[in-house]
């Protein structure tokens, strides 16, 4: 730990002493300055690199020198070292630790409800919204009767599902896709070494071929759900990668009443890989800008996601054109020209939940296919 603390200030150190030496060589003469620069070898090693080489004891002695010789030695109190070392770990964990604000009456953020409709013939949508007791009871609702109609397929959306260590909660969700007497995933404490196995004590309520969407905001209990899926059903997963945050936070208070938010445990994969802190890398990455995606759950809330998939047919020429005089091709390109010049917003459409039932469909023909063999 202490060389960890000591490179962590090095880093800091290092780069605070290097901006400000090169702040002061900016305001000097550049008489002697050559016309251009010469390009640093592309396989030089970057800060974090030359700080993980040094040794403790050269760690240590650094930082004593740069106290001791630095022209800017003076800003190197005790308080600035400290803050370095702050900023250095915080780096260094890469987000997994980070500050955050002290508690306030902030307006608790709506309502995720969760949200049904048949996509196509044999291929329900499911969307989880948050993980609740009644949410989970509209799941079971849900899977009951897209059985009953008959699918055969399902599209699983977690975009709408709120960040969180819900992880009860989330193996519940499993337990109704995946086989009876699996662990679902551990929740390991390295601190202190505890285990707590999940395990799916149900028979799964539904079985087909599914399809999980994710985006980059899914954290927490969402990804610990499409990686399980993933794991013991072959649920295909698309998206963007996502937080990973696949572990519980602890929130502990800082006398100012700042919080250190800082994971304690982690979800790990029967497998051994886990979620935490990587994230989870989706089988097809379909890049869908965060605006459009609000966008769609929002319209999807409103009118529901029958427009968001369909494509306009493009008019042919037919028949009763002809008698009429008419020519639908050419009128139909003219409309198009014509919104294009009036700046007309683009329709919008959920290119994820398009290309998922694209993808249900290729699923839907090798299976066919397997079969007859």
């Amino acid at each position: 730990m202490k060389l960890l603390l000591a490179h962590a200030v090095c880093a800091t150190t290092l780069a605070v002493c290097a901006a400000d030496s090169l702040g002061q060589a900016a305001k000097k003469p550049a008489a002697n300055v050559p016309a251009q620069a010469e390009p640093a070898p592309r396989n030089s090693p970057g800060l974090r690199e030359t700080v993980d080489a040094l040794s403790e004891t050269d760690a240590s002695q650094l930082i004593q020198i740069l106290k001791e010789t630095h022209v800017s030695a003076d800003k190197l109190t005790e308080a600035e070292l400290t803050r370095a070392t702050v900023q250095g770990l915080l780096e260094r964990f890469g987000g997994s630790v980070s500050v955050l604000a002290a508690p306030s009456d902030a307006t608790p953020a709506p309502a995720s409800p969760l949200k049904k409709e048949w996509a196509q013939e044999g291929v329900p949508y499911l969307r989880l919204g948050e993980l609740s007791p009644a949410n989970l009871t509209a799941l079971d609702g849900a899977l009951a009767n897209f059985s009953s109609g008959g699918a055969t397929a399902l599209v699983l959306d977690l975009r709408a599902t709120p960040a969180g260590s819900q992880f009860e909660a989330a193996a519940e969700v499993c337990k109704r896709f995946c086989p009876k007497g699996r662990v679902l995933f551990t929740l390991k404490r390295s601190r202190t070494q505890e285990e707590r196995l999940l395990t799916s004590n149900e028979v799964p309520r539904f079985q087909g071929i599914l399809v999980v969407l994710v985006d980059s905001n899914c954290a927490g209990a969402s990804e610990a759900i499409a990686a399980t899926l993933r794991s013991h059903t072959k649920a295909m997963v698309l998206g963007q990668k996502t937080q990973g945050e696949a572990a519980e936070f602890a929130e502990l208070p800082l006398p100012s009443g700042k919080l250190l938010r800082v994971p304690v445990g982690q979800v790990v994969l029967p497998e051994g890989s886990p979620v935490f802190p990587g994230g989870l890398k989706p089988d097809l990455t379909v890049p869908v800008p965060q605006a459009t995606t609000d966008a769609v759950l929002k319209a999807a809330d409103e009118k529901g996601i029958k427009d968001l998939i369909t494509e306009t047919t493009r008019p042919r020429m037919n028949e009763a054109a002809l008698v009429a005089g008419t020519n639908p091709e050419i009128e139909a390109y003219q409309a198009n020209q014509q919104a294009k010049a009036q700046k007309n917003a683009p329709v919008l459409r959920d290119v994820l939940l398009q290309r998922a039932l694209d993808l249900v469909e290729t699923l839907r023909v090798y299976e066919k296919k397997d079969d007859r063999r």
